[in-house]
């Protein structure tokens, strides 16, 4: 399948791209072994405006300046100093947009996911929560700043999702961002066994 174009990162809404991304192939050929997965579940984060991101009120630093970068490139940070976790930077320069993959459903390289991860069998702990799909694929934090033009991570185009297919809900372990974290900006595909078993918040 083709790669997504440039275009469709520049989109300047972030829930629109996120919900967009869902069924679409998250692809790395790493040494030469292609392996992929069909993105299942995503959460936008809205830049400055949003206490969840890691841009909030226009946060710069030297982790976060690529989110500032036009849309396009991986942000890839380490969570609790062990998991990567890739995200799609989105919008155009200046605009810290981003979107978290959350969950894929394995498809290719099977074998060498399950060499990463030291798994014997397939099941949805493979790629099910953004730290188990980024192990799986061998994405790092060196991977941050890659073109998702480019040939060692990028995104291939699939056939749009109809809404029936798809769930909406509040984003996972961002209690921290308060009133903002009751935001209904996490998508996935209902039905799926790959998605993470992660909760969002619910309003009392």
């Amino acid at each position: 399948m083709a790669k997504l174009e440039l275009a469709f990162y520049e989109q300047n809404d972030v829930m629109k791209v996120s919900k967009a991304l869902l069924g679409k192939l998250l692809v790395t050929e790493i040494d030469g072994v292609r392996t992929s997965g069909r993105i299942v579940e995503t959460e936008a984060y809205a830049g400055a405006t949003d206490k969840a991101s890691h841009a909030y009120n226009n946060r710069r630093t030297s982790r976060t300046e690529i989110i500032y970068a036009p849309g396009g490139v991986a942000y890839v940070y380490l969570c609790y100093g062990i998991h990567h976790l890739f995200n799609v930077v989105t919008h155009g320069r200046d605009v810290p947009h981003a979107v978290l993959v959350r969950a894929l459903e394995p498809l290719e390289g099977l074998e060498r996911m399950l060499l990463r991860t030291g798994k014997t069998k397939i099941d949805y702990t493979l790629t099910a929560g953004p730290g188990s799909l980024t192990k799986a694929l061998g994405i790092t934090t060196g991977l941050t700043g890659q073109s998702l033009l480019g040939n060692t991570v990028w995104i291939e185009d699939a056939p749009a999702l109809p809404p029936r297919q798809i769930a909406i809900g509040t984003r996972v372990g961002v209690a921290y961002a308060m009133e903002d974290a009751y935001r209904p900006y996490r998508f996935w595909v209902k039905d799926s066994k790959w998605v993470s078993k992660g909760k969002g918040l619910v309003q009392k």
